[in-house]
């Protein structure tokens, strides 16, 4: 078994008005705290790895392949690999997203 002490992960700034904090992970699976200011966006891109967003708080629009899904506190998402996807936060909040697997290219 793995711990991470949540005060031990670092907080990153990584513009558009949102966070990030890699909370645990291994080769094949990685945890990621997102917090976005209200108006915070994530641009669309792809990538190879399949996610499940869950929305901890706020209130997002995350369009994915050109459809828009409007998500809240308890709602999750599944996003295949190499899919288009973005998000917009409509109020300020929290998503913690899952990888499978790892994002080598957020360590």
């Amino acid at each position: 078994m793995k711990k991470t002490l949540y005060t031990e992960t670092k907080l990153e700034d990584f513009g558009s008005g949102k966070t990030r904090r890699i909370l645990s992970y291994n080769e094949e699976l990685m945890l990621v705290e997102v917090k976005f200011e209200a108006g915070g966006e994530g641009a669309a891109h792809s990538h190879p790895h399949r996610q499940i967003s869950y929305v901890q708080s706020g209130l997002f629009v995350f369009t994915c392949e050109g459809e828009e899904h409007k998500v809240g506190p308890g709602d999750s998402l599944l996003f295949q690999a190499d899919v288009i996807h973005a998000v917009k936060c409509l109020e300020e909040g929290v998503v913690l997203d899952f990888f499978t697997p790892c994002r080598q290219d957020f360590l």
